[in-house]
């Protein structure tokens, strides 16, 4: 890449928030998306990271206490040598980088370099972590300032330069950063100076992610609840009275799903919808794809079914990916909509007949139950003695649908549109290894390929996880295997999925 540009790429410092992916500036995360290499820290949160191109360099430089992945002086060397290369940097903060996040170093440095910069503020976690454990950092009950203060000055100085008599002032709040390990120290100087033992203290640690934790207590015990709690950094330190505000604005610990770890078994494609709203509920949602769809092994069939589609009566799906595949063997074809002529359309479920209507397509049957014997019922009125119908799906499915259109009559012509393979590597396994409070199965080819993946370790690792299925099928496929179903969703899509893991957990 550096023999290809000659001019100095720039440099862009952006704060990716306190933890919270949501929490990205828009204008962080359009850079993110056409970063040339991106430098990221330990406090930002890795799932920004799939915003970035496939192509770009990814480089880890995070820093936690005690482990340094590079020294500050290395980490300024490296985004100078990536701008002259010619490439777009993103320096990827977390919080906000000139927030104690050492922006202002590696400006200074860039700039001394010639090399152009932006800074792109992110949410720092002085705000946002208080915010979501329901402590205002400023309400005008209670304070008339805000502080923030670093609780790790430089090692090398030889002298505080923190005023701690203008920090016992009890009109204004007082946010520490990196302040956990010296928390004994800190309040003991505030109390020397003049702050009440009484004041009202929070620690909050991870803020604004699923792991967070918030620990409260008076100034004079905060330090030895937080030494018996082995609460341990990255956290932020709350001093003030505001801190009494949270038994009754804590919203984010009080969601129904909240501390729960959640793995979402459908494929890394289609994970992001259910991801996003367990999420939503609190939980850490762990992506854990069970099934790749990939092409058919030979499209010669779903081809020449395309080419004759004219002589068809029905076009049934029973998958937005039987939508997606036969639409793209179509466009191959050089065919759009109209071919489908005078089809009637069957859908099994809602989501497929939004991926139909997303082309352009009304569907002419959509079942209320979501399920294939559900769209065989929905048929059952449409007379389909000798009728032909094409039905474009996965290569190994239930045959249940086309035997019984058959039995009403129909030519049921059955082609492969793709198929559903156990993904690559061990993914799976380490996350069960690590723990799960519930698994979300959606299809019953995750609950067989989970099995597949986990061998004969499978009920040993899912003992004690609650298990949610999408619907009956894919429940009795779980129960076949030994699973006991805690959750099943009685409207067969993802949001009726996700409303039963509402109810129960509420």
């Amino acid at each position: 890449m550096a023999g290809e540009k000659s001019r100095t790429g720039t440099v862009y410092l952006v704060g990716a928030g306190p933890g919270d992916p949501g929490l990205i500036t828009v204008r962080g995360a359009e850079l993110l998306g056409r970063a040339d290499a991106v430098v990221y820290d330990y406090l930002a949160n890795p799932a920004h990271l799939a915003l970035v191109p496939a192509e770009a360099q990814k480089i880890y430089v995070g820093k936690k206490a005690g482990q340094h992945t590079l020294p500050q002086e290395e980490i300024n060397a490296l985004l100078v040598r990536l701008a002259r290369e010619g490439r777009t940097v993103v320096r990827l903060k977390g919080g906000d980088p000139f927030v104690f996040g050492r922006g202002g170093e590696e400006a200074e440095v860039l700039a001394e370099a010639g090399v152009p910069f932006e800074v792109v503020p992110g949410v720092t976690a002085g705000v946002a972590a208080p915010a979501y454990a329901g402590i205002p950092v400023t309400h005008r009950d209670h304070n008339v300032a805000l502080t923030f203060i670093t609780g790790h000055e430089d090692p090398a100085k030889k002298r505080t330069d923190v005023d701690w008599r203008a920090l016992a002032w009890d009109k204004q709040t007082l946010c520490f950063f990196m302040g956990v390990g010296n928390l004994p120290r800190i309040t003991a100087k505030l109390i020397k100076h003049g702050r009440d033992p009484a004041t009202p203290v929070a620690v909050i640690r991870q803020g604004t992610t699923p792991q967070q934790r918030t620990l409260t207590g008076a100034l004079a015990e905060i330090a030895t609840k937080v030494e018996r709690a082995k609460l341990t950094p990255p956290a932020i330190v709350v001093v003030g009275t505001g801190v009494t505000l949270r038994h009754k604005l804590d919203w984010y610990e009080k969601r129904p799903l909240f501390g729960r770890r959640v793995a979402v078994t459908r494929t890394r494609e289609q994970a992001s919808a259910l991801a996003s709203a367990l999420a939503e509920l609190g939980a850490e949602v762990v992506e854990t794809p069970t099934i790749r769809i990939v092409p058919s092994e030979d499209y010669g069939p779903l081809d020449r079914a395309i080419g004759r589609l004219p002589e068809y009566d029905y076009l049934v799906f029973t998958s937005p990916n039987g939508v997606t595949h036969f639409w793209e063997r179509l466009a191959a074809q050089g065919q759009d909509a109209r071919w489908l002529g005078g089809l009637r359309l069957a859908a099994i479920g809602p989501a497929t007949a939004q991926a139909l209507a997303e082309r352009g397509l009304t569907s002419d049957i959509v079942p209320e139950k979501f399920v294939a014997e559900g769209l065989i019922e929905a048929l059952a009125s449409e007379q389909l003695e000798g009728q032909r119908i094409l039905l474009p799906r996965a290569a190994r499915a239930r045959e249940i649908l086309p035997d019984e259109l058959r039995r009403q009559g129909a030519t049921v012509d059955v082609v492969a549109a793709y198929r559903t393979v156990p993904p690559e590597g061990d993914q799976a396994r380490r996350v069960f290894e690590t723990g799960v409070d519930l698994v979300t199965f959606t299809s019953s080819s995750t609950v067989t390929n989970l099995h597949k993946m986990l061998g004969d370790d499978f009920l040993r690792l899912l003992q004690g996880t609650i298990v949610a299925a999408i619907g009956p099928i894919t429940a009795d496929t779980a129960r076949d295997l030994g699973l006991t179903i805690h959750i099943e969703a009685a409207k067969h899509t993802i949001p009726g999925l996700v409303q039963a893991i509402r109810q129960y957990f509420s």
